[in-house]
C-alpha cells in the first residue's frame, strides 16, 4: 500500500530476527533527549536496575530444538535511560473504542497515574466517545483524583463507540490541540485505525507518539499471550454455566444452553467449559458441527440425556453461522466497525433442539437458554485483570516517553513487549482444533469432535504455512 511505512526488521546471528517498532527519530532526526525522571523517583529507589537495556528483546517462540534458529523477537517493554519528552511539555490523550470489556477503566486510571506519578506529566485529556470524539465532542481533563476509584466500575468513563474513524479529522484535532502522546485502547479494528493514525502523523512529520493497548474480550489478538478482560470473562461465565446446570438438573431431560462471547474465536467458551466441568458440549466457531445424522449434535444430546437425564451446552456467539446461513437471509451485514453482524446462534439452536425432539424424537425436554454476554462485558475487571491492566498501561507510558510510536503493548511469553501494529493487525488469534488444548476439552466433556478427517488435515496444513501464506480465512495463532 502506497504511503505505508515498512516494518523495521533487524537480522542478527544464528537466525535472530528483531521485528522492531518505529521511533520518532526514524522521521524526525536530531530530537533532543532528557534523563529519565524515574532515577529520582522515590518509588524506584530500591530497584537494582531502573532501566531496560537497549538490546533487550523477547523471543516469540520459546519451545525450540537444538538446531532451531533463534527466531523472531520483539523489543522488551519498560523504562529507558533517556526520554524524548519533557514532563511539562507532554500533552497526552486517551481514547477507548469498540465494545465494552472488563478492565477498561483500570487501563485509563493507570495511564493517568503512570504519567503523573512516574513522569510528572500533568496534562492528560480523555477523548469522549471513541474516535469520533476527536472532532465531534469535548475532551475531559483527567487527573489522579478524577480517576481514583474508576477501576471499581465497569464500562469506560470516557464513553465509546464503533466507527467514526476519519483519519484526517482525527490528526487535525491532535495537531490543533497540541497533543503529543496518543493512547488508543481497543480491539483489532481499533488497532488498525491506530496504525492509520500513526501513518498520517508520520506523513506530516509530527512529534507525536502513538501507543495502542489491545482490548478484546474474545482474546482474538495474535502474538500476545492474552488480552485484558479475558480472565474476568471466563470467571463471570461460570455463574451462567452454574445456573444452566442447576436448571437442567432440576428437570427430567433438562437442557441448559449458555451463549458466550466469541465472534471468530472460541477461547472464552473453551476456557469456561474447562473451568466448569459441568458442561457436556462446547461449540465454537473454529470447529464446524452438524445437527442431524450419525455423529451429529442431536444424536449426542439424546444419548447424553439417556445417560445423565440432563445436559449443558456452551456455544460461542460465532459458532454455527454457516448453518444459520442456510435458514436466514440477512448474512454479510456489518456494524459501524466493519464487523459482520452475527445471527443469535443460541436462540436458533434452542429452537432447532426443541423442534427436533418434539417433532422427530417425540421426546419431551425442558430447555433453558441463558445469554449473559452483556452482563459479562459490563463488570469491572477481577484481581488478575486489574494487575495485568496496570502492567499494560505502565508499559505503554514507558514506551511513549522513550519515543517509540506505532506500537501495541502486550506480554509475549510472560514478558511485556512492544509489537508493531502490522503484527497485531495481520490476522486474528483462534483456537487450533488440532492442538492439545482442544483435545483436553473433548476429553473433559466426552463430546464428539464433529470434525471430518478432511478438516483435520486442512487445519494441520494451515498450521505449517508461514504467516505470509495464511489466507484471510486461515487465521490460526496458537498461544495456548
Amino acid at each position: 500500500m502506497a504511503g505505508v511505512s515498512q516494518m523495521k526488521i533487524v537480522n542478527g546471528v544464528a537466525g535472530y530476527v528483531l521485528e522492531d517498532v518505529p521511533h520518532l527519530t526514524d522521521y524526525i532526526p536530531h530530537l533532543p533527549t532528557y534523563p529519565n525522571q524515574l532515577q529520582d523517583n522515590p518509588a524506584y529507589a530500591g530497584v537494582k536496575q531502573y532501566f531496560v537495556n537497549v538490546d533487550d528483546t523477547v523471543a516469540q517462540k520459546i519451545v525450540v530444538h537444538n538446531s532451531s534458529p533463534r527466531g523472531t523477537h520483539f523489543r522488551r517493554a519498560g523504562p529507558r535511560q533517556k526520554v524524548y519528552f519533557k514532563s511539562d511539555e507532554v500533552r497526552a490523550c486517551i481514547v477507548t473504542c469498540g465494545g465494552l470489556c472488563p478492565g477498561l477503566n483500570t487501563v485509563i486510571r493507570e495511564i493517568v497515574c503512570g504519567l503523573y506519578h512516574m513522569y510528572g506529566v500533568t496534562k492528560v485529556l480523555g477523548i469522549d466517545g471513541g474516535y469520533r470524539g476527536f472532532y465531534a465532542k469535548n475532551t475531559i481533563n483527567l487527573t489522579p483524583k478524577v480517576v481514583d476509584d474508576i477501576h471499581k466500575r465497569g464500562g469506560t468513563i470516557l464513553g465509546t463507540s464503533r466507527g467514526g474513524h476519519d483519519t484526517s479529522k482525527i490528526v487535525d484535532s491532535i495537531q490543533d490541540r497540541g497533543i503529543n502522546q496518543v493512547y488508543i485502547i481497543g480491539g483489532d479494528g481499533t488497532q488498525k485505525g491506530a496504525a492509520v493514525i500513526y501513518e498520517e502523523i508520520r506523513r506530516r512529520s509530527l512529534n507525536v507518539a502513538v501507543a495502542g493497548i489491545p482490548k478484546t474480550i474474545d482474546n482474538d489478538i495474535p502474538v500476545i499471550d492474552r488480552s485484558f478482560g479475558f480472565d474476568t470473562a471466563v470467571e463471570e461465565a461460570q455463574r451462567a454455566i452454574n445456573a444452566a446446570h442447576v436448571e437442567a438438573g432440576s428437570f427430567e431431560n433438562g437442557v441448559g444452553i449458555v451463549k458466550l462471547m466469541g465472534r471468530h474465536s472460541g477461547f472464552i467458551a473453551m476456557h469456561a467449559t474447562l473451568a466448569s466441568r459441568d458442561v457436556d458440549c462446547c461449540l465454537i466457531p473454529e470447529s464446524p458441527f452438524y445437527l442431524e445424522g450419525k455423529g451429529g449434535l442431536f444424536e449426542f444430546i439424546k444419548r447424553r440425556l439417556k445417560e445423565n437425564g440432563h445436559m449443558v451446552i456452551v456455544v460461542a456467539e460465532g459458532a454455527g453461522q454457516d448453518l444459520l446461513a442456510k435458514y436466514l437471509k440477512s448474512m454479510n451485514q456489518q456494524d459501524a466497525s466493519g464487523n459482520n453482524l452475527l445471527q443469535d446462534v443460541g436462540l436458533w439452536i434452542s429452537h432447532q433442539i426443541n423442534d427436533h425432539f418434539a417433532r422427530v424424537q417425540k421426546m419431551a425436554i425442558t430447555l433453558k437458554y441463558i445469554d449473559p454476554t452483556y452482563m459479562i462485558r459490563a463488570v469491572p475487571g477481577n484481581a488478575s485483570d486489574n494487575v495485568y491492566c496496570s502492567l499494560l498501561a505502565q508499559s505503554a507510558v514507558h514506551g511513549a516517553m522513550a519515543g517509540y510510536t506505532g506500537f501495541t503493548v502486550g506480554p509475549v511469553n510472560g514478558r511485556h513487549s512492544y509489537i508493531p501494529f502490522e503484527r497485531i493487525n495481520e490476522r486474528q488469534n483462534q483456537v487450533v482444533i488440532t492442538d492439545r488444548m482442544w483435545a483436553r476439552l473433548l476429553s473433559s466433556t466426552n463430546q464428539p469432535s464433529f470434525i471430518s478427517p478432511r478438516v483435520v488435515a486442512e487445519s494441520k496444513k494451515n498450521q505449517q504455512k508461514p504467516p505470509t501464506q495464511l489466507l484471510h480465512g486461515d487465521r490460526c495463532e496458537n498461544n495456548h
